[in-house]
């Protein structure tokens, strides 16, 4: 069974790392949407829809419908907190399936005061100070209504507190929480059974983002989970967040019915959070396997390209450009096989001394070139190159210079792979 799936907004880090758990999926044909014109989400989706309305526009509803209707879309994954309610709350007036939770869920959760009103008497939750009853310093100044660390401050005096305050009223005035930091990676099936707990650690923090962080295995956290399962009605995939007060007692922070970016680390061990929530909204019953592995993953930011270049014909040199330090530079080899499913001929121009036949076995590149030139050390590659909408890969500047120079062609060294890939 295929199903064509909608991601909106697909530029940002949950719509991002749907994209890395569905894109590989013969059954997924992935459709991305944002309302905002520069987003990262635009280099990625190949099935890219510009231009659909702010989520809170009165006419989102009838332009994704349209969307549904035009592209068959089968279901559509929030990527953003104000979009996950937003869309839970119209389930009923939208042609498709909404992957997430039920609405009275994802409502409580985007506030983190109903949140721990609800919870408060099952998990342990932060003490909400009034200006006149905060009782010590520091305390943390959160929104009620947001998402990462926007809008947060760590304030350690009433002038503090007041200033920010000013600034804006709706800050929640929490205790401060100064221990370790974990997020739980959480998945419930329909029949509201939690089939996966995977606590991870906070590490690094940038921006609200975990950027490094790895699995532990706390039996506590698994039971927090499980009273938070039968406290709400979740659907698939959702997480919470957790820090340890000054006594180590951890302190529910927040939680979240969807996927989060940090996601990608028990996806890579074998659970794709995505691909179980759209099986369970449609009614399959899944299994989840788990690699017991050490894992731990650090993230940083990636370069994706939009370009006018084109071409029908690869020259690339072989020694210190496909074999580098003696093995296959896979990145290269990557993009070479990406030509191979395009249609793009690929050319080996090489003055490598020996038998290039050989070589080519040794390294298991004999099938990968339409065409190979062994050239002596006196020849030029340039003359070799016969056709027009053509360009050239070598990790020597002289070559490439000379190429550039004699044919105006576009040339690159290992460095510029990045660009070349889809």
């Amino acid at each position: 069974m295929k199903f064509n799936v909608l991601v909106f907004p697909c530029g940002s880090e949950i719509g991002l790392e749907i994209f890395k758990a569905l894109s590989a999926n013969k059954n997924i044909v992935l459709y991305g949407a944002s309302s905002v014109s520069s987003n990262h989400g635009k280099y990625v989706y190949k099935n890219y829809i510009e231009g659909l309305p702010n989520i809170e526009d009165d006419d989102i509803i009838p332009e994704m419908n349209s969307i549904i209707e035009r592209y068959k879309i089968d279901c559509i994954f929030p990527a953003h907190d104000s979009v996950v309610t937003k869309l839970s709350e119209m389930q009923n007036d939208i042609m498709c399936r909404v992957i997430t939770s039920p609405y009275e869920t994802c409502r409580v959760a985007r506030s983190k005061l109903a949140t721990y009103e609800l919870l408060k008497d099952i998990v342990r939750t932060p003490k909400v100070y009034t200006i006149k009853d905060i009782e010590e310093f520091p305390v943390f100044l959160k929104p009620d209504v947001g998402q990462g660390s926007k809008g947060t401050v760590k304030c350690l005096t009433p002038e503090e507190v007041e200033f920010y305050l000013s600034k804006d009223k709706s800050l929640l005035i929490l205790e401060f929480l100064p221990g370790r930091e974990y997020t739980v990676d959480c998945f419930t099936d329909f029949d509201r059974k939690l089939r996966f707990v995977g606590a991870r650690e906070r590490i690094r923090i940038q921006n609200g983002i975990s950027v490094n962080t790895k699995p532990v295995e706390i039996p506590k956290l698994e039971e927090i989970a499980k009273k938070i399962n039968d406290a709400l009605v979740f659907r698939g995939a959702w997480f919470f967040q957790v820090k340890e007060d000054a006594k180590g007692e951890f302190c529910l922070m927040e939680i979240a019915p969807r996927i989060a970016g940090a996601m990608a680390l028990n996806r890579n061990r074998g659970v794709n959070f995505p691909l179980l929530s759209i099986y369970d909204a449609f009614g399959i019953r899944v299994d989840i396997v788990a690699n017991n592995f050490i894992l731990e993953m650090d993230r940083a930011l990636s370069n994706r390209f939009i370009t006018n270049l084109y071409y029908e014909h690869v020259y690339v040199d072989l020694d210190d450009t496909i074999i580098l330090n003696g093995k296959v530079n896979t990145q290269l080899i990557a993009f070479l096989y990406q030509c191979i499913n395009k249609e793009v001929k690929v050319h080996l121009l090489t003055k490598h001394d020996g038998d290039i036949l050989e070589t080519l076995k040794k390294y298991k590149l004999s099938q990968i070139f339409d065409s190979y030139f062994q050239l002596t050390e006196s020849e030029k590659k340039v003359d070799y190159i016969k056709f027009k909408n053509s360009i050239f890969i070598d990790d020597s500047f002289k070559e490439r210079k000379e190429v550039f120079e004699t044919l105006g062609i576009p040339v690159f060294d290992l460095d510029s792979i990045e660009l070349l890939i889809d």
